[in-house]
């Protein structure tokens, strides 16, 4: 597979309303064909979220969105532009950042919630510096992340819908 250096394709997901900031690292090749957010059928991270608010696992893209709208969650991704293969986060380069400040400055997040390692790792180095605020690691929603169970994620999940 070879390397691409990719923007990233798919705007934030927020309003006013929105209460917490789940950023992953960058959409997968599937995620950039679908338009949104976790577009790979073996993620996880639609059952996580549906399961946690009792909901119905969103299919479409709208449903998705109304999803974390209606729940006061805002999405995105650290990375705004990299070099990447494939959907493998480890060969990640070149990176440049999104800017967080519209998020921040329109809603009150009232706390940031990473994706994975890999989401964690870019926002330490490249993020949290800027804006001057922690993140909670949480366990990645990902396929190859294939130790953890859908109920084991779902449960450490849960700390977001304490806030």
């Amino acid at each position: 597979m070879e390397r691409e250096a990719l923007i990233h394709p798919i705007p934030p997901t927020y309003d006013a309303d929105s209460r917490i900031l789940i950023l992953g690292s960058f959409p997968s090749p599937k995620s950039r064909e679908s338009g949104y957010f976790y577009g790979h059928p073996q993620n996880r991270f639609w059952k996580v979220v549906a399961a946690l608010y009792g909901e119905d696992v969103p299919q479409t893209v709208e449903e998705k969105h109304a999803l974390l709208t209606r729940n006061h969650i805002a999405a995105w991704d650290v990375i705004q532009s990299c070099t990447i293969t494939g959907a493998s986060d480890s060969s990640i380069s070149d990176v440049v950042v999104n800017d967080l400040r519209p998020i921040l400055e329109c809603a009150d997040i009232r706390h940031i919630f990473v994706n994975g390692k890999t989401a964690y790792k870019h926002f330490l180095k490249y993020t949290q510096p800027f804006i001057q605020r922690d993140a909670i690691c949480l366990p990645s929603t990902s396929p190859a992340n294939a130790t953890w169970s859908l109920e084991r994620l779902t449960e450490a999940w849960r700390i977001i819908t304490t806030y």
